[in-house]
């Protein structure tokens, strides 16, 4: 089967400003990408360039198989879009908009799924009420039923819970991993690293148009990962014993090792301490955050 969305060598100049440099990837049927970077990347202008809203300075773009080149209308009937900025006709309400969404895609209005997204999204009871009447929030919601409102196979979420509530963002995570268990390929960017971390499958890092990484979430995290083990004893400790690394805080009554691929686990370093007979009070264990394996790559840390 062919990949949902493949990229092969895309170049994108604004003036002498290079946006994308090459960028190759691929992404798989029924997965969740997330598109990781700082502002300025290149995550939204690859993002526009698949959806036929830039154009490409060089490159190939393929969905569902087809070459955007050869075929840049039919793909698009399949694509959802939340894009960062809020982009509707304030006079309609939220149900006439939904409605003239399905009619952009060539679907006869359908009043069921139209309920079905907005009872998700928590926005039934502003079924009727028009779009310029919402707060911040509820339009950041209705941008997400429009952009699946007509049910796409591949749908890119732009920043979707920027500027939103927590109770949005976990809305819209129960709602994608439903479009995931239909089948439905997400892509990803977002600046709350824990929206990637819970959601991914793979992960790509992106920075000044090029892409620095691509892997599976989780092999990631494990190879990149650090955890880190903090220990507080009942009474001051001297030292550490032999073979032990790690830092022992200055009143000597904590310690704190960092674990990384390579090196001692937490599991070997607390089998010393207790053999050692150290006064342990307690134990406990701060988990890899792919946010701290984001900024190590953007800082020039180990990638492969």
């Amino acid at each position: 089967m062919a990949p949902v969305l493949e990229v092969a060598g895309l170049v994108k100049h604004y003036g002498t400003h290079r946006a994308l440099d090459g960028v190759s990837l691929q992404i798989e049927a029924g997965e969740i990408f997330a598109l990781l970077g700082p502002n300025g990347a290149g995550k939204t202008t690859l993002i526009g360039a698949a959806c036929g809203l830039v154009r490409k300075t060089s490159g190939t773009i393929k969905i569902f198989g087809l070459d955007l080149d050869q075929d840049p209308i039919s793909p698009r009937y399949r694509i959802g879009l939340v894009p960062q900025e809020i982009n509707f006709d304030p006079f309609f309400t939220v149900r006439e908009s939904l409605r003239i969404q399905q009619g952009y895609f060539g679907q006869n209005p359908d009043d069921a799924r139209i309920d079905e997204l907005l009872a998700a999204l928590s926005l039934t009871s502003k079924a009727e009420a028009q779009t310029r009447q919402l707060s911040g929030g509820m339009k950041r919601r209705l941008l997400i039923a429009k952009a699946l409102v007509h049910r796409p196979k591949l749908v890119f979420l732009d920043e979707p819970t920027a500027g939103v509530d927590v109770e949005l963002r976990r809305d819209l995570w129960t709602y994608v991993r439903k479009l995931k268990a239909e089948g439905t390929t997400v892509v990803l960017t977002t600046h709350y690293l824990e929206e990637a971390e819970e959601l991914a499958d793979r992960v790509g890092i992106i920075d000044q148009g090029q892409l620095l990484l691509l892997e599976e979430k989780h092999a990631l995290m494990k190879r990149l990962g650090e955890r880190t083990l903090t220990v507080r004893f009942t009474s001051r400790v001297a030292a550490l014993p032999p073979g032990v690394e790690g830092v022992l805080a200055a009143d000597q009554l904590s310690f704190s090792f960092t674990e990384r691929t390579g090196t001692q686990t937490s599991a070997e370093v607390l089998s010393v301490l207790f053999a050692a007979k150290l006064p342990v009070a307690d134990v406990s264990m701060q988990p890899a955050k792919l946010e701290d394996v984001l900024l190590r790559v953007l800082k020039g840390g180990p990638a492969s």
